[in-house]
């Protein structure tokens, strides 16, 4: 990383947005080991901001329907299918008390599921790269589109270290989670939380998340499911942390998501001052150009 871009005390968006008195900054904490694939959250998602309906189609791979974050899906369960292999720790799911199971044959099939969403980044790229504004930072840590100020340019795209956001084919204008920023301002958790039965989706102040994960984690070690680790909570990563956070079963890539995410703006400073340094050696350059000649031909008639 950029040590001079993440240098001093931990990054606060809601008081560099200019929030003074801002609530603390608030998040996601995932689990996906007690996720059950319900996809209450997608449809809570849809139901409360009137997402249009974006195809629902199998893909052939999974039972997932929904394919992906997108415009018109702002909450994804994946469907993992994975064989397990032998002396793999599975997780009680049946029995919560009868502890984790060793098993010394292969087990099969496993399903991994993990509702995914809009990371709400602590260095957001897609912030840095808005040309209108569209994208803003909240007073709660969170990073919104405003569909009325968004001009369709689609260069936050691309700008995304997660493939989040897209825009829609109809207006081209950008779409993505804002963990229901409406219903925040009302004192009211988002809507895919309330939904979720098993608190796969945890919601509240990040740092108390952050403690809850550890705390989660530490407790499934001890069950011996040694493979559980947590994805997007450190401060100190490519990005700064994020504000929605997982608790994975296995590596990133296997849900999909980057293993070293790196927030794609992180080199503009250096590249604007290697451009401002090429364009006056440039200017430099043609300005000798012409007084070169000049002095060589007072000197001729001296």
């Amino acid at each position: 990383m950029n040590d001079n871009l993440f240098s001093g005390p931990e990054h606060d968006p809601a008081r560099d947005a200019g929030h003074a008195d801002a609530p603390p900054r608030v998040g996601f904490f995932t689990d996906t080991s007690v996720c059950i694939g319900c996809k209450a959250c997608e449809v809570a998602c849809k139901e409360w901001n009137a997402i249009p309906e974006d195809g629902l189609t199998f893909t052939g791979m999974s039972y997932d329907n929904t394919g992906g974050l997108g415009a018109s899906t702002w909450r994804h369960v994946a469907f993992i299918e994975q064989p397990v292999p032998p002396g793999r720790t599975m997780l009680p799911l049946a029995e919560p008390d009868a502890g984790a199971q060793d098993r010394t044959e292969s087990a099969g099939t496993r399903w991994l599921m993990s509702s995914d969403v809009c990371k709400h980044c602590t260095h957001a790229a897609c912030l840095d790269v808005c040309p209108t504004g569209s994208l803003f930072r909240t007073e709660f840590g969170t990073v919104v589109v405003q569909e009325d100020v968004c001009n369709g340019c689609g260069v936050c795209v691309p700008a995304c270290p997660y493939g989040v956001i897209e825009q829609r084919p109809t207006d081209g204008r950008a779409f993505k989670c804002t963990m229901c920023y409406d219903r925040l301002g009302a004192g009211q958790e988002p809507a895919c939380a309330k939904a979720c039965p098993t608190r796969s989706i945890q919601f509240g102040p990040l740092d108390a998340l952050r403690e809850r994960a550890a705390l989660r984690v530490d407790q499934l070690h001890e069950a011996g499911v040694t493979e559980a680790r947590l994805y997007g909570h450190d401060p100190d990563d490519g990005v700064g942390g994020d504000g929605a956070f997982f608790l994975l079963l296995d590596e990133p890539e296997v849900y999909g998501l980057p293993p070293d995410p790196v927030v794609t703006t992180r080199d503009l400073p250096a590249m604007w001052r290697h451009a401002g340094a090429a364009a006056l050696s440039l200017a430099g350059t043609a300005a000798l150009s012409f007084v070169l000649p000049v002095l060589t031909r007072r000197r001729v008639h001296r």
